[in-house]
């Protein structure tokens, strides 16, 4: 056993770092629903400048972000288009039905990233009385279940261009949109310009303990104000955790290139032993998936034979050898190096 829990289960399992507490401690708040507080309205200000939309809503969470702009942008009996490793459709308790009523049309895009070819095969006949309307195309960027690939610019704005040829609206699920940004050079308004919404996330690599910004024109800012408020999204003196957020964006952005260096190495080290299978040069930014291919072993037995030992990684949906592991900012180098001991030494024993 380790004497430090090394957690790399998920990069939401960052914890506040002093200054960042410090930041929280000192904010000035006011009342968020009245527009008051003014912590959360310098986050605002600086997120639409981030991005180059409009306005922006803090939110409590990025699913809540995904959630309100499906019922934005949609109908009931309106039609998605998303790839089918995508977290509104794996993730999300089946909120875009529960919540909006719509259906998904899934592509299957190498990695999570499907192109404006692929959504122009997708598109429904707008003539037709009997095919559901198609309305929004979803893009994730990275790609979560896509092993953390970075979307290229271009590649988005293929999507767009299409889309909007035909009418429909595109979202941006950002949840690590920072590490794109970081791991491309892509300027974060390069990307939100190909969408009509998107929101940033600041609780995983960014380190932030609460939510997300959703961003996109005033009118659809105006909108998801009343569906934050439909969906107990209110918050009051939310400059609390809106300081967390602007600590982030000030400290914890240009440092995601550590954690992909981290996630490399990982990946790098694991297709090293025995037993297991990684292809590491597939993994892009701070998420590392492998397989357990040791006879008897199933990627459950090694995530519990590791975490007894100090490590913590998740088992990946719907396989039974997939495993995930995710480098942040609360593991160094030498926990990864630590890491790769405890695995080889179980994957040996």
């Amino acid at each position: 056993m380790q004497n430090r829990f090394i957690d790399l289960y998920s990069d939401t399992k960052t914890k506040p770092s002093p200054a960042m507490r410090k930041a929280m401690a000192e904010a000035e708040v006011g009342d968020e629903q009245k527009f008051e507080d003014p912590t959360v309205e310098r986050l605002r200000q600086r997120v639409c400048e981030l991005l180059g939309k409009e306005d922006a809503v803090f939110l409590p969470s990025g699913t809540m972000a995904n959630q309100i702009a499906i019922r934005v942008h949609c109908r009931l009996g309106d039609e998605v288009i998303a790839d089918r490793t995508a977290h509104i459709i794996n993730a999300e308790s089946g909120g875009t039905a529960a919540n909006s009523g719509v259906m998904i049309r899934m592509l299957d895009g190498p990695n999570g990233v499907f192109t404006g070819e692929q959504v122009q095969a997708a598109i429904r006949d707008p003539n037709s009385r009997n095919a559901p309307r198609s309305r929004l195309v979803s893009i994730e960027n990275t790609s979560n279940a896509g092993f953390g690939t970075v979307w290229p610019l271009a590649t988005m704005q293929g999507v767009a261009t299409v889309a909007r040829a035909a009418g429909l609206s595109l979202h941006m699920d950002g949840a690590r949109l920072a590490n794109a940004c970081v791991k491309s050079g892509t300027q974060a308004k390069d990307y939100a310009a190909c969408v009509d919404s998107l929101w940033l996330d600041y609780t995983k690599g960014l380190g932030a303990p609460v939510g997300a910004s959703l961003a996109g024109s005033k009118e659809f800012i105006k909108e998801a104000w009343r569906q934050k408020q439909m969906l107990g999204g209110s918050m009051r003196q939310s400059g609390i955790i809106a300081a967390a957020a602007l600590h982030a964006l000030d400290h914890n952005w240009d440092r995601l290139a550590e954690d992909h260096d981290n996630a490399h190495h990982l990946a790098s080290g694991i297709a090293n032993i025995k037993g297991l299978e990684c292809d590491a040069p597939r993994m892009q930014t701070n998420l590392v998936f492998f397989d357990v291919k040791k006879p008897g072993w199933t990627a459950a037995r090694l995530v519990e034979a590791c975490r007894e030992r100090g490590v913590g990684m998740g088992t990946s949906a719907g396989s039974s050898t997939r495993i995930r592991a995710v480098t942040h900012l609360d593991v160094s180098r030498a926990d990864i190096d630590t890491a790769l001991k405890v695995i080889s030494d179980v994957m040996a024993a």
